[in-house]
């Protein structure tokens, strides 16, 4: 039912003039979707306010809720057609009375921890893009037959919403600024192994999908107490994120799979500098994948000792720093900063073997990141000590990844089981830091246990992507010609 309702969405949105690409669709469909949402939410505490003798306070104003602006009905249950708005009315209503209205929450909200914040940080940060109301009025319609009320209502709409954040981050360059695989990021969770009570936290937050399978990881950890459910919903999950639209979706994925007012605001996290982080500052996880290949200007890269241009470096010092003593990381970072020779990288290798105890090197193929072509690394590293001894893992496939073949959790099932142990195999390996050059530091991921022989691939193997790659660009012909 939702997956459908999704293409149909998708269909009406690809019609408009003012929704122009994927990113749009996920925009304007996350603003309706949330407040079809907090109406579902409303239902269940006023339920469960009535059911424990209490009093209910209702979060949205009665001539604001779904029910009396998006799809009225009658007493049976149908669409009351004398009282639903469309076309012009309906667009006139959600720019000049909806909008206003929920963007005034976050200065009347009593903190930031509350859903009445979220909202109105949520509702300050978008805009109507639907340019018909007739339009608009087709999506509200679909919207309205989705259900949020059981478990397994909301776990299928939280898993399709992730896969329409997948679908943004490939329709674009930067996909991986929006999705990290979800296997991966599962994979480093269990990796680093947080506890109920630890403060997790991810800088460059994007979708939120490391903060999420954090959640979903400590849900299944144990049976959950009443406090535990408070620590959960209220003092786990902390993020930072620059891009308005990455925002705004990484706050509506936390609240769809059940936290009510995630910990994320939208700032700059390089723009804070690191001589400012006190004790009360810091975390006990860091998780997460920072945009690499950025350019940072020079007045950012003074908030951090090491100067560099290279986004994903000023973070990964950003991380070093705010992590607590002890505190455990597993960050996503391009591979070329294991071997990079300039003297950044050379100064931040050196500064990371120095102060945390870099355990793991997860060593990942080309192809990993659908949109992104980048070859990548993920280090596991704790706070506190310095480096003896690195195990690295080099995941070798039999097949070529892509976004028709992407990564699977079975993928990386010999390397979740490896490291336990750390042990040898023919992907694995350990480095002893008495061993490595001193003046370079170079880490660089050459895996002594296997042939390092180009690998050509079979002819058959390049014409079929050459094959991919021609029907994609039709499909996307077609596309275009029918826009014109």
């Amino acid at each position: 039912m939702f997956e459908q309702t999704f293409k149909n969405i998708d269909d009406i949105l690809h019609k408009d003039a003012g929704c122009g690409s994927e990113l749009d669709y996920v925009e304007q469909t996350s603003w309706v979707l949330f407040l079809k949402y907090l109406e579902d939410l409303e239902r269940d505490k006023q339920t469960a306010a009535q059911l424990s003798g209490k009093a209910y306070q209702p979060i949205i104003e009665e001539a604001y809720k779904w029910h009396n602006w998006a799809v009225p009905k009658t007493q049976d249950g149908k669409i009351d057609h004398h009282q639903v708005l469309s076309g012009d009315d309906l667009k006139d209503f959600v720019d000049h009375k909806l909008f206003p209205y929920l963007k005034k929450f976050k200065a009347d909200a009593s903190s930031p921890d509350t859903i009445e914040y979220k909202i109105g940080e949520i509702f300050s940060e978008l805009k109507n893009k639907v340019q018909s109301g007739y339009n608009l009025r087709e999506v509200l319609n679909l919207i309205d037959g989705l259900r949020f009320r059981s478990k397994a209502e909301k776990h299928e709409m939280s898993h399709l919403y992730e896969d329409k954040i997948k679908n943004m981050g490939n329709a674009g360059r930067n996909g991986g600024e929006y999705y990290t695989p979800r296997p991966l990021i599962k994979t480093i969770v269990k990796v680093v192994a947080p506890d109920i009570g630890n403060k997790i936290y991810d800088g460059a937050v994007g979708s939120a999908g490391f903060l999420a399978e954090a959640f979903e990881y400590l849900k299944a950890s144990r049976e959950l107490s009443t406090k535990d459910v408070e620590i959960l919903q209220k003092h786990s999950f902390y993020g930072k994120e620059k891009k308005g639209l990455a925002y705004i979706i990484g706050t509506m994925n936390m609240i769809l799979h059940g936290v009510e007012a995630p910990n994320i605001v939208h700032a700059n996290t390089l723009a804070e500098n690191l001589a400012d982080i006190q004790d009360k500052d810091r975390y006990d996880i860091v998780l997460a994948n920072p945009p690499f290949g950025g350019k940072e200007r020079a007045e950012v890269q003074q908030n951090f000792p090491i100067k560099t241009g290279e986004t994903a470096f000023l973070f990964l010092q950003h991380f070093i720093k705010i992590l607590k003593a002890g505190g455990k990381a597993g960050v996503v970072i391009k591979n070329t900063f294991l071997s990079n020779t300039d003297n950044a990288s050379v100064s931040l290798r050196k500064q990371l073997l120095e102060n945390c105890n870099l355990h793991t090197v997860l060593d990942l193929p080309g192809g990993t990141f659908t949109g992104a072509g980048v070859k990548t690394v993920v280090l596991f590293f704790v706070k506190g000590a310095p480096t003896q001894n690195i195990w690295f893992y080099q995941l070798n496939l039999e097949r070529n990844l892509g976004k028709t073949n992407p990564l699977n959790q079975a993928d990386l099932a010999e390397f979740v089981e490896l490291q336990k142990t750390k042990a040898d195999s023919a992907n694995a390996w350990s480095v002893n830091i008495a061993d490595i050059d001193k003046s370079t530091y170079d880490l660089s991921a050459k895996n002594p246990n296997r042939n390092e022989t180009v690998q050509h691939r079979a002819p058959q193997d390049i014409l079929a992507e050459i094959a991919q790659l021609d029907a994609e660009s039709a499909a996307v012909l077609t596309k275009v010609r029918g826009l014109l």
